[in-house]
């Protein structure tokens, strides 16, 4: 047997957790179907919240160039998704800010009027260049802030941490530090012009690399206030869904959870002695599984544990592609982020890894669900980018993952669980 058979028969045994059955209910059954619908206004239940985390994927982008529209458009129809995380995608927004914003307003009411059930989310990243120097602040801006309109851009120098206790993040970028009064704006800013685009969810990234100064995350909680008071009078639904990466489990204030759901990366662990090869571990790296924090959350129920979704993150490629880690070195999968060793992998092998995956989430924690990919930057010199689309002239390095998912989702809405820790 060589690796690659290996490597499938090794993942076939940890989807276990799955029948066999499971791949003909693809066909039979509605991948979107859920106890409680989709269905929210001004606030969002627990259980509609779950069902469109059941049914979230990333398409890194969309809304701003990447991929083929259209083709993205009948993906997410076919295979019933209902949280398309990361769809309007700036890293370092201001570069063409305007550009991208004016493209993703277009983009958005096609793919609503082709499911209105359908959650845009929109990032706020943890990033910033001097070329926010370049950027007028709006008067509205100022307004909202109680502040005297003046006429001037944006500030670099005070969006970022003071000296001493800088972090860059990137060439020439640096993390913003949100406790500043510049930071606030630079973000009220973006948030409101995404919900304005058609956005009702909002990833704000590395929240806690941000909050060095705001140890009680109470300017987190005035941000987060001013963007939701502004979703409740503007969004298409009144409410924007917030949600950022929580190395800790939670982004909290006076012991209850800022966020609507949290988010974080899969952490993958690699077997060294089968080729290629990972699974996920309870304990393995700082992974969130069972460490979620709850309370009462913005829409008034309470969870001992807040759900979250677990993601494919991007982050580069080591100076060993290919190669196991070497034990203390940073989260590689086989020398790649997640999203590039995932795209290496051979399309039978991604599809048992999909359901592994899951499965294995939903059996450790069933606060957890697996984001699936969709669209993706990749890190390596053969692979830029993960596209899960069924190649075609449209998408012609699309890897046909778009069965995997939908079976993984029809194997769910076959058997919903509908366990929370939902309280009164």
């Amino acid at each position: 047997m060589n690796f690659s058979s290996y490597k499938i028969l090794f993942a076939m045994v940890f989807a276990g957790y799955f029948a066999a059955s499971h791949f003909a209910m693809a066909n039979e059954t509605n991948t979107v179907s859920r106890p409680g619908g989709f269905h929210f206004d001004r606030t969002i239940s627990r259980q509609v919240l779950d069902n469109y985390l059941s049914r979230s994927i990333v398409m890194e982008g969309m809304l701003n160039g990447r991929g083929d529209l259209n083709d993205d458009i009948r993906m997410l129809k076919s295979i019933g998704a209902r949280y398309v995380g990361r769809a309007l995608c700036l890293w370092n927004a201001e570069d063409d800010f305007s550009n991208n914003l004016q493209r993703a307003r277009a983009a958005a009411p096609r793919v609503l009027a082709a499911d209105p059930d359908i959650v845009l989310e929109a990032c706020v990243f943890e990033t910033v260049t001097p070329k926010i120097n370049q950027i007028a602040i709006p008067d509205w801006v100022f307004t909202a802030f109680g502040l005297p309109v003046e006429r001037r851009n944006f500030r670099f120098d005070d969006i970022i941490y003071p000296e001493g206790q800088r972090r860059m993040m990137g060439p020439g970028a640096q993390v913003p530090d949100e406790s500043r009064i510049e930071t606030q704006l630079w973000f009220y800013y973006q948030a409101v012009s995404y919900i304005d685009a058609g956005c009702e969810a909002i990833h704000f990234g590395q929240v806690e690399i941000m909050n060095r100064n705001d140890p009680d995350n109470m300017h987190w909680a005035h941000l987060l206030g001013m963007v939701r008071e502004y979703a409740a009078a503007h969004a298409r639904r009144h409410m924007v869904i917030c949600d950022g990466h929580v190395p800790s489990g939670g982004l909290m204030h006076d012991g209850n959870p800022l966020l609507d759901f949290n988010a974080f990366p899969l952490r993958i662990m690699e077997t060294p002695d089968i080729p290629e090869n990972a699974i996920l571990k309870l304990g393995f790296s700082d992974g969130l599984y069972n460490r979620s924090k709850g309370g009462k959350t913005f829409s008034g129920w309470t969870c001992d544990h807040l759900p979250y979704f677990v993601e494919f993150d991007n982050y580069g490629v080591s100076r060993h592609p290919g190669k196991p880690n070497i034990q203390g070195q940073f989260n590689w999968v086989w020398g790649y982020d997640e999203i590039t060793w995932f795209a290496h992998q051979n399309q039978q092998y991604r599809s048992n890894w999909l359901h592994y995956a899951w499965n294995w989430i939903r059996n450790t924690d069933t606060n957890g669900w697996l984001e699936m990919p969709g669209s993706r930057t990749a890190r390596s010199p053969d692979t830029r980018w993960y596209f899960a689309n069924d190649p075609s002239p449209a998408i012609p390095t699309g890897l046909g993952d778009e069965a995997a998912i939908r079976s993984v989702w029809a194997a769910d809405a076959a058997q919903p669980d509908g366990k929370n820790t939902t309280r009164n």
